[in-house]
């Protein structure tokens, strides 16, 4: 497997915990505009895509680590409820 390969089969499977990071994200900075002088929606939304995207790549490699095959529903539902708690957890801060 050539580098480039690998690469891209790494991307595609942390593709769902950027995505649903991402949405996420927007959604919580959505919710919480700034109030007075705190920091900007962009880095707000960087410093939320960043954790909540760390969360689901480290489910996605617990899942493939525990049920021995990518893509299982199993895999993708503990995904979107850890994600779900982390951005419960991050608002009530």
């Amino acid at each position: 497997m050539t580098s480039t390969l690998a690469l891209t089969h790494l991307l595609n499977f942390l593709a769902p915990a950027c995505g649903v990071g991402l949405l996420m994200g927007v959604a919580e900075v959505l919710a919480h505009r700034r109030q007075g002088g705190g920091p900007s929606w962009m880095r707000q939304l960087a410093a939320a895509w960043a954790q909540h995207t760390a969360v689901g790549g480290a489910v996605l490699m617990l899942g493939l680590a525990l049920l021995e095959r990518d893509g299982k529903m199993l895999t993708y539902t503990a995904l979107v409820l850890s994600l779900g708690l982390l951005a419960a957890w991050r608002t009530r801060r």
